[in-house]
Order: C-alpha cells, then sequence, then structure tokens
C-alpha cells in the first residue's frame, strides 16, 4: 500500500488539485473505493479545508495498510466473530502500537465516514458499527430544548472513551498581568482582541480593518456591534472551515480599535509602499501570515514577562469561560451556551460544553464584568 501527493497534473472538473492524497496498492493500482471516498469526503464539503487532507489520507492508509498485512477484506462487515474489523483495528491501534486514544479516535473517526460513504454507494449491506443513545450527563437544564431528544446524543460504539482534559484559561488577574507586559501598542490590541472575542489566531492575523472602520461608523445606540466575518466577502478574512459568521465585539472596544487604526497603525502601514487590508500588521509593515503563528509568537513571549504560559487559543478559552459564566449568572434571556458557541463559531454545541466544566473555576465575581474590566485597565496603562 502506498500514499502519494499529486501534482498538479492531477485534475477534476477542470481544476488542478496539487498536493491531493492518492492511494495505491502494492501493484501501484488505484485503490478505488478509498480514492473514491477521498474525493468525496474532502471536495464535496466533507471538509472546508485542505489542512484535513493529510489527516484523513493516513487514516484511511493506515487502516487499508492493516487490512492487507492481515490477509482482512474491508467489505467483509458480517464477520462470524466476536469483534468485527474496526474494533479488531481499534486494539491495533491502542495496544499493539500504543498509540493515543485521541489519535486512535481521529483515525476511526475517518474510517466510519468511509464506511458510511461506502454504504451510501451499495458497496456494503450494513456498517461494521452501530450508533448508541446515551444521555448527556449533567446536561444543563437549558440545554434540553436544543435537542429534540431531550439533552439525548448518538455514539459510535467503536470509538474508545476519550479522557479530555480541560482547557486551560487565564484568570482575570493573569488577564490584566498579561496585558501590563504587553508594552508594544500593537502586541497589547491583539492580546484585546482574542481576550474580547475569543478568536482564533488564525482569524486575528487575517482580520480586515474595514470591519472596525465600517462598525465604527454605524450609528447604534446599543452596546455591542455585530460584525459579519465572512470568507467570501473579498477582503480576505479566514475562518474555520470557511464558515462565515456573527460576532459582537462591545462598543467600547470597537472604539478601541478604531483609535488604534487611525492613531497607532498607520505608524507600520507605512513601512510597506502596499495598502494591506489586514487591521494588525508585523514590524515590516506587512500583514502576519495567515496561519497566525505570528501572534502565537507575540502572546508566548508577553506571557514570558510575566511567568504565565499562554498561547493564541487559551486566550479563546479565557473568553469563553469568563463569559459564560457572567452569562449564566446575569439570568438574561439569551442561551448562554448557544450564545458563545456561535461567538466561538463551534459546529457543535457539544464542543462548547466543555466550558459548563470550567465555570466553577471562574466563580470570582469579577468576571461578571469581564469585558468591562478588560477594557477599563487597558485605558489605563
Amino acid at each position: 500500500m502506498e500514499l502519494v501527493w499529486a501534482t498538479g497534473d492531477f485534475v477534476i472538473a477542470g481544476r488542478p488539485y496539487p498536493g491531493f492524497p492518492i492511494l495505491l496498492w502494492d501493484s501501484m493500482e488505484s485503490c478505488a473505493p478509498a480514492n473514491d471516498f477521498l474525493r468525496h469526503y474532502l471536495l464535496r464539503g466533507g471538509i472546508g479545508s485542505k489542512k484535513s487532507w493529510p489527516s484523513t489520507a493516513r487514516a484511511l492508509y493506515d487502516f487499508f495498510s492493516f487490512l492487507q498485512s492481515n490477509d482482512l477484506d474491508w467489505r467483509d462487515v458480517d464477520r462470524g466473530e466476536a469483534k468485527n474489523l474496526l474494533a479488531v483495528y481499534r486494539d491495533y491501534c491502542l495496544i499493539d502500537y500504543s498509540l493515543a486514544r485521541s489519535t486512535t479516535r481521529q483515525r476511526l473517526l475517518y474510517i466510519c465516514k468511509f464506511y458510511e460513504h461506502a454504504q451510501l454507494a451499495g458497496w456494503i449491506r450494513k456498517l461494521p458499527f452501530r450508533h448508541e443513545e446515551r444521555i448527556l450527563k449533567q446536561a444543563p437544564r437549558y440545554f434540553a430544548h436544543l435537542d429534540a431528544k431531550g439533552g439525548k446524543v448518538f455514539a459510535n460504539d467503536i470509538m474508545p472513551p476519550l479522557h479530555r482534559k480541560l482547557p486551560k484559561f487565564l484568570t482575570l488577574i493573569e488577564a490584566k498581568k498579561l496585558l501590563s507586559a504587553s508594552e508594544n501598542p500593537h502586541h497589547r490590541m491583539i492580546i484585546r482582541l482574542a481576550l474580547q472575542t475569543g478568536l482564533r489566531r488564525e482569524e486575528i492575523a487575517t482580520f480586515p480593518l474595514s470591519y472596525i472602520s465600517h462598525s465604527h461608523k454605524a450609528e447604534s445606540g446599543a452596546r455591542n456591534f455585530r460584525i459579519r466575518l465572512d470568507p467570501f466577502d473579498g477582503l480576505g478574512m479566514l475562518t474555520k472551515g470557511s464558515q462565515p459568521r456573527d460576532i459582537y465585539v462591545s462598543n467600547r472596544l470597537v472604539n478601541d480599535l478604531y483609535r488604534y487604526l487611525v492613531q497607532v497603525r498607520g505608524e507600520r502601514s507605512s513601512l510597506s509602499h502596499e495598502r494591506h487590508e489586514n487591521l494588525f500588521l508585523n514590524q515590516f509593515g506587512v500583514p502576519f501570515s495567515a496561519d497566525g503563528k505570528g501572534i502565537e509568537r507575540i502572546v508566548r513571549s508577553t506571557g514570558e514577562k510575566v511567568g504565565i504560559r499562554v498561547h493564541p487559543h487559551m486566550l479563546r478559552h479565557t473568553y469563553a469561560t469568563h463569559t459564560l459564566s457572567m452569562l449564566q449568572r446575569s439570568a438574561g434571556d439569551i442561551d448562554p451556551l448557544v450564545f458563545v458557541q456561535r461567538q466561538l463559531g463551534h459546529a457543535s454545541i457539544q464542543s462548547t460544553m466543555i466550558y459548563l466544566h470550567l465555570v466553577n473555576e471562574a466563580a470570582d465575581s469579577a468576571v461578571l464584568a469581564y469585558d468591562d474590566e478588560i477594557n477599563s485597565f487597558a485605558e489605563s496603562i
């Protein structure tokens, strides 16, 4: 079994796809079922980013290599043995190769997607796994209406349980220390935007300046502005999976970002002969790389100044945890979990529920005015 990567000569529907994964048998013939799935899953909407091409392909490559070396047929889903094909492969990953549970789960996720595709294509009659209905433990009282089944979910019986570590977040005191350490005004605004919106590092790196200038011009008596993050508006905004979403940004933060845009950003923009649409520019007056690694270095180095190990995604966790706690305590009309889910751009509410386990750690009364605290403190330094 071989896994190769296509050149620019690989064309589908008149469009080249360099770097696209292709699986070959030892005879160098195409592994037709796997390649058909990859084209369907990676190019027709199942995966929204090229970054997932390698992980998806390697999962299929490893599975088919395992089957080949053990003289097993992937279509043999009606085996009369205690363990089906996927259960055998799961134990091979966990026991024989001591792979991490998260790695094994990721591989099985793609393999299960392959089998679902195979069933729809008529290649197999049944799936080598089943979904079991389970009730979410300690589901919040306001979560039941999000699911017609009242908080029940369907779980794959093949997946090994994942002992997920809770994400780390900053306390309000630590967030203030981080802002105090950011003497560079460009770095400070980057960190504030992350702390007060939960944006990913790629989203901060590609955040268009016109989002702020247009919001600032809008006349509104509301405390928050709604900003549309749209990868298709021609401004270069990148979001995970290229999914557009609306976020709410406080009036105070928008005004401060606008002052930064008018009074501070020009110094850096003058270093380049080109006009750049990105709000934030590096020390050479050009945008940060779209992957946001420059943002990562800024946040980490700033944290080191005050002895805090931090990265941009921790700032995202900080925003989510404190905001969820604040909304829960305010007892308003808005659903706290749904609001945070939409702000963060989570495709599933279950991804957001992890923060429910963190709110007890953020019970300090200062979080009730989290956004105002960050705004006021930032103004004083």
